[in-house]
């Protein structure tokens, strides 16, 4: 049993991350690739903003080709959408075990073992968005969610990777590490949105450079102030300034978005907290999590 899990965990800490890894470099080039020649047969500022690609192909008289191009389009976003909601619907499976949802979406089909509460909760949501918001509003809610998520798990990156060296001593400061790093995590967010806001309005530089120069100084802060731990098998690089990027590029990026994506967020928010405090945080179990058992039970696997 244990080779099978020490199998099993090597191959989850090299194979995955580096097909994961692979992955993203090689869209990346494709989506330079892309931009590249469509800016090279259109200037960009002629291009539209519904269809780029197969209107660059149709002014140059390649009509055909925008139709193939308009075909796989529409193959890419069906597959976009099916593994959107096969994610939500496994992202709630996992909220519904760990207790932060209710235990209904925990279950799954007695035969196909698949989550058919969740994906039938994810379908209606999804239906009802899409019939009642146009796609330009659906683009910012997907946006807002996007960027802030990815700034969330860029913080827990750093935050998860902190020695705490105050929880085996008494500190006399008058605000401990982690609470410092905190705080320099939320004065980086900060200082992106005030970047993103005083570059879209139009403000002075000055400005934009006076918040850069903050968050420079906090990320200072978290690098030299915190100590860092590196955990077996592959982990983040560059902890914590790449994750600072991160969150500061993201947040300022969120600045661009219009105004009212901003009220969808706070409202969205407001009822994932409301969610949290009325019910998860009294029926939390992070025990019952599939990564906690794994790494708690090899070491118990081991000493036998």
């Amino acid at each position: 049993m244990f080779s099978i899990l020490t199998l099993l965990n090597l191959m989850f800490q090299r194979d995955l991350p580096l097909g994961i890894i692979g992955s993203l470099l090689i869209c990346i080039v494709l989506y330079i690739g892309v931009c590249l020649v469509i800016t090279g047969m259109v200037p960009y500022q002629l291009l539209g903003e519904d269809a780029p690609l197969a209107e660059a192909f149709t002014s140059k008289g390649l009509k055909y080709v925008s139709v193939l191009i308009s075909i796989g389009a529409v193959a890419g976003l069906t597959t976009t959408l099916l593994v959107g909601l096969y994610v939500q619907s496994r992202l709630y499976l996992g909220l519904g075990r760990d207790g932060l949802l209710p235990a209904i979406f925990a279950k799954v089909h007695p035969t196909r073992r698949t989550p058919v509460h969740s994906q039938v909760w994810v379908g209606i949501v999804a239906i009802i968005l899409s019939g009642l918001l146009n796609v330009r509003v659906l683009s910012h809610i997907l946006s807002v969610g996007s960027l802030t998520g990815y700034s969330v798990v860029s913080a827990c990156v750093v935050t998860l990777r902190w020695m705490d060296k105050a929880a085996s001593q008494i500190s006399t400061r008058w605000v401990s590490e982690r609470a410092e790093g905190i705080i320099c995590l939320l004065t980086i967010a900060c200082c992106g949105f005030a970047a993103g806001v005083f570059y879209r309005f139009g403000a002075s530089f000055v400005f934009m450079i006076l918040a850069t120069v903050i968050a420079i100084c906090c990320a200072a802060a978290l690098y030299l102030r915190q100590v860092y731990v590196d955990p077996p098998g592959f982990s983040c690089p560059g902890v914590p300034i790449l994750p600072i990027i991160s969150i500061f590029l993201n947040i300022f990026l969120f600045a661009q978005l219009h105004y009212e994506a901003w009220v969808r967020f706070v409202v969205l928010s407001i009822i994932t907290v409301g969610i949290y405090a009325f019910y998860g945080q009294y029926h939390a179990d992070p025990v019952s999590s599939n990564v906690s058992i794994i790494y708690h039970r090899a070491p118990a696997e081991e000493a036998k």
